[in-house]
């Protein structure tokens, strides 16, 4: 027995500790927990001083500490259960604590039946009368171990079970204390007085690669090892500060960058506190590194992101300004400061009230009233104001205010903007008076404007317009009527309302300009003449926005077209009776002679032819000067045709379309006069004819003038008036007048001589006409259409044309 417990005692075991090292001992661990704590911003560090309490609770107070770690720990559950998310994270982060306090506290109390005897193993080993070394040996491990002295000692042998469970109970607190050691989220180590390191925890050695051992290096000291893991640029302020609490007996704290075992340095937050004996000379130092990398970068990133956010506010061209809940300014952004050449304390009044220097004095109690009233009921602010500049007169700004609140809604800042609207203020200003030009030019405009929506609603009228029908655009809302309809109903002679219809439908349908003539009654219930025209607003997807229209008072005009025509028309009245009595006269002029000649002739015949015997010779020479005075009259009627039946003599290769569009200008007038539209469908690359210019031109005039006079009686129907011209086969071209008038009432007749249904027609048009076209070797014939109207066409050949 002897020899096993020689043999027990070679093996390393932890000896009984002097309590004035345990005790520090369980300090420091407390110390580097809460330290390690406070770093991380988490309770974990806090283990360590729990396991201390644990360590020298009694055996009857271990039960009690477990209770109310048990209460704490049940208490966070239902906290992390009800609160919200922000308060949920914590509470689960102290149940997770409690947790991980209960197990080591669990543990701990587990093993103080090893250790609760401590005080009578010291009471053991007094010595007392008779007593012997191995009745005190045996004392002392029935304190440490707690087994009784009778269990622990075999008659006339050495206490080896005592021993045993001793250095058990020793090892299983080594254990403890150096896996909290090791688990603790921090880097411990330890110096001597002069600063050689004697100690790095596992987690050091894990991060450095080394452990102190490593450090014996020939020629130089552990510490100077050790500060070559340290940032070359953070190494020489890391020796210097350290050196310097060597010296002073000061704690360090110093924030540096430390290799990492695969060469990547990152940043250490670092303390270290001296150990003192009871006359305060410095034992050792404890000390920590914590891993703050990420917290670095975090604050680099979050220093560089608040310095991007000045930037941004001191660069955004507004002026931004902070105020407390009660109203009192608070912050200014450089641009403020730079533009109105004012500071915060610019704001301030001396009883600390808000001091609204800034502002132009005509609008400053405005101002104020409207910040008071946003403060008092929380409601944004938004105002416009004349605002000081440091360089020049005041400028106007518009300022809004938002509150910024908590959760509960209380306001926790007031944040304001003011952007410079002084230009825009100018240029509405600008506006404003063009727009009053503007009105006073429509309003001077000699004529009535008017705008329509893009369905055809009424929604402006000049003031012109307003006084010539006296009524606006809201008199115009009638029960169950459009608009439209109300005012076609109320000003347009009834004649002309089912055309103005159909018309200005046409137009809002096909999107097509307006153009009319009509009859417009006046305030005093006189109606005159009106031309209107109005245009589509289209935007830009080419979509009707607005009409806008005008109509032109042309009644006095009209009036004097209407007698124009009336004159003209009975100037040619008597220019054709003119004409046929000058005609008449040539024609009896002419036909005098030949006819007295032959009066003259027969009677000389009868005279020969009746003598006895009868003169036949003579009678014969007679007949044949009658013959001969026929043949004269013959001749006088032959030149009184060629009048009209004039034979073209100077041809020339002509673009039909091109003189049907010469036509159309030349009547533009005649054509407008009569409210006639024409419509011309025209094939293109047709072939040029060789004609007479003149006498096409004027058989082309001869029939537009018939078919716009044959719609003079149209009210209804469109007064439309078409011209085609085409191919007619390979050899001719065909050119066709449409109109829409009444038709012919006797087609066959229409193309005889002194035929007419005018009731001042002389009935030569069309014969005349139909000559021009034969004498060119075409072809002129006329045909009812299927609907209304009548069309005239004719032919002009090209072989014809290309021969002659």
């Amino acid at each position: 027995m002897q020899k096993a417990f020689l043999v027990r005692q070679e093996q390393p075991i932890m000896i009984a500790m002097p309590p004035q090292q345990r005790v520090a001992l369980m300090l420091t661990a407390s110390i580097v927990g809460i330290a390690v704590s406070w770093l991380t911003t988490t309770p974990f560090g806090l283990l360590a001083p729990v396991a201390a309490l644990f360590v020298y609770a009694r055996l009857r107070t271990a039960p009690l500490l477990l209770a109310i770690l048990g209460t704490a720990f049940a208490a966070s559950i239902l906290a992390a259960f009800f609160f919200s998310d922000g308060m949920r994270d914590v509470a689960s982060l102290w149940a997770a604590f409690f947790a991980v306090a209960l197990c080591i506290g669990a543990i701990i109390a587990a093993g103080m039946s090893a250790s609760s005897g401590a005080g009578v193993t010291r009471a053991a080993m007094r010595s007392t009368p008779g007593e012997g070394a191995s009745a005190r040996a045996n004392k002392w491990i029935a304190g440490v171990t707690g087994a009784s002295y009778e269990e622990g000692t075999a008659p006339g042998g050495p206490p080896s079970l005592s021993i045993k469970k001793a250095e058990e109970a020793l090892w299983v607190r080594e254990r403890e204390l150096s896996q909290l050691i090791d688990m603790t989220p921090s880097h411990l180590w330890r110096l001597t007085p002069d600063g050689e390191p004697t100690f790095f925890n596992k987690r050091m050695v894990d991060f450095l690669g080394m452990d102190v051992a490593d450090t014996d290096k020939l020629g130089t000291s552990r510490l100077e090892v050790v500060i070559g893991s340290v940032h070359p640029d953070d190494a020489a302020e890391f020796r210097n500060a350290l050196n310097r609490c060597l010296v002073t007996g000061e704690g360090f704290a110093m924030r540096y960058r430390l290799r990492r075992a695969d060469g990547i340095y990152r940043w250490m937050s670092s303390r270290a506190e001296p150990l003192r004996d009871q006359d305060g000379r410095i034992v050792q130092w404890y000390g920590l590194c914590h891993d703050i990398d990420d917290q670095v970068h975090a604050e680099e990133a979050l220093r560089r992101s608040e310095r991007q956010l000045q930037q941004l506010i001191d660069a955004v061209p507004a002026l931004i300004w902070c105020m407390t809940p009660e109203g009192i300014p608070c912050y200014l952004n450089k641009r403020v400061t730079d533009v109105t050449g004012i500071s915060l304390k610019d704001l301030l009044a001396p009883d600390g009230s808000r001091y609204l220097t800034v502002v132009h004095p005509d609008d400053r109690d405005a101002v104020d009233r409207g910040l008071a009233r946003s403060f008092e009921t929380g409601a944004p602010f938004v105002g416009r104001y004349r605002q000081r500049r440091s360089n020049g007169p005041h400028r106007w700004v518009e300022s809004r205010a938002e509150p910024l609140r908590d959760e509960c809604g209380a306001i926790i800042q007031w944040y304001g903007v003011s952007v410079d609207i002084e230009d825009l203020i100018r240029a509405q200003e600008a506006l404003r008076e063009r727009e009053r030009e503007l009105s006073q030019l429509v309003d001077m405009v000699p004529s009535l404007l008017w705008r329509l929506t893009a369905d055809g609603e009424p929604t402006f009228s000049n003031e012109r317009m307003v006084d010539f029908l006296g009524m606006d655009v809201a008199d115009t809302v009638k029960p169950g009527k459009t608009r439209l309809e109300a005012v076609i109903e109320a000003v347009i002679h009834p004649d002309e309302r089912a055309e103005l219809r159909k018309v200005l439908g046409r137009c809002f349908v096909t999107g097509k300009g307006f153009a009319m003539r009509y009859r417009l009654r006046r305030a005093d219930g006189v109606y005159r003449w009106m031309s209107g025209r109005a245009e589509p607003l289209r935007d830009d997807r080419g979509e009707i926005v607005q009409w806008f229209g005008l109509c032109h008072d042309i009644d006095d005009q009209f009036r004097a077209e209407e007698a124009l025509r009336r004159t003209s028309d009975r100037l040619a009245q008597a220019t054709r009776v003119a004409s046929l009595a000058e005609l008449s006269a040539s024609l009896a002029h002419e036909m005098n002679q030949p006819l007295a000649a032959i009066v003259a002739s027969s009677h000389a015949c009868h005279h020969w032819l009746s003598a006895e015997p009868p003169n036949v010779e003579r009678a014969k020479v007679t007949v044949e000067r009658i013959i001969r005075s026929a043949g004269s009259a013959a001749d006088v009627i032959s030149r009184i045709r060629a009048l009209f039946r004039p034979a073209p003599q100077n041809r020339s290769s002509e673009d039909v379309n091109h003189l049907i569009g010469e036509v159309c200008r030349l009547m533009t007038d005649e054509i407008a006069a009569k409210d006639v539209h024409i419509q011309t469908n025209l094939e293109p690359n047709l072939p040029s004819v060789a004609l007479d210019r003149v006498q096409v031109q004027q058989v082309l005039v001869n029939l537009i003038r018939n078919a716009i006079e044959a719609m003079d009686a149209v009210v209804d129907a469109s007064r439309a008036l078409q011209i085609r011209s085409c191919r007619d086969g390979l050899n001719a071209i065909r050119i066709e007048v449409r109109d829409a008038g009444t038709g012919f009432k006797d087609a066959e007749r229409a193309f005889e001589p002194f035929f007419t249904t005018k009731p001042h027609g002389m009935g030569m048009g069309l014969s005349i006409c139909r000559s021009i076209i034969d004498v060119h070797g075409g072809r002129l014939w006329s045909a009812d259409n299927e609907t209304h109207g009548a069309t005239v066409a004719f032919t002009l050949p090209l072989a014809v044309a290309e021969t002659s």
